[in-house]
């Protein structure tokens, strides 16, 4: 029985590794994700039909997670930028905690280590609004304390990043120097 695979190339037994083309590609559509086949043809120095097959390709494997767009908070209405840090009773992503991740003001949520359990980034329209969803996570028996972190000016904000900086790749602890 043969599998359809919408013509994509597969390595028998393995799945491809995510190599330096993939990862030029990636960078490339992290930066313009609007550009056409041709366009990235063109940079990248593979025929349209070949950048083509290997977006589909990360796609299927899901490292091409979606195509967003990006909206301008302040633009659209939001223009509070708070960072809320979560102490919670026990384990940080309960029932109640997905719920308030849902609302569209949140648009992240890590659970981490360290004196807080779980960190939210959330975009408001005002420091009232940033009242009102604190009370809303107040409300969650779970919730012990908060501390919100509002944002000044923004410098920098991009989604993941293919790119890699040699040094950070890996580090052995012989390869670490005392400044002096």
């Amino acid at each position: 029985m043969t599998e359809k695979t919408d013509n994509l190339q597969q390595i028998q037994g393995t799945a491809r590794r995510f190599d330096s083309i993939d990862r030029k590609i990636s960078a490339a559509l992290v930066e313009n994700a609007g550009r056409s086949f041709a366009s990235l043809s063109e940079e990248i120095g593979l025929s349209a039909a070949a950048v083509h097959e290997r977006v589909k390709r990360l796609r299927a494997n899901g490292l091409i997670k979606a195509t967003q767009v990006a909206l301008d908070g302040p633009g659209i209405g939001k223009p509070l930028l708070a960072f809320v840090h979560v102490t919670t009773a026990g384990w940080g992503i309960t029932a109640g905690m997905m719920e308030i991740s849902a609302l569209p003001e949140v648009e992240e949520v890590h659970t981490v280590t360290g004196d807080i359990s779980v960190v939210l980034k959330v975009r408001v329209a005002s420091s009232n609004a940033l009242e009102g969803f604190l009370a809303r996570l107040y409300a969650l028996n779970e919730v012990r304390a908060t501390s919100s972190h509002v944002v000044l000016t923004t410098h920098q904000e991009r989604p993941v990043q293919a790119g890699v900086t040699d040094c950070l790749q890996s580090v052995s602890p012989e390869d670490i120097k005392p400044v002096v």
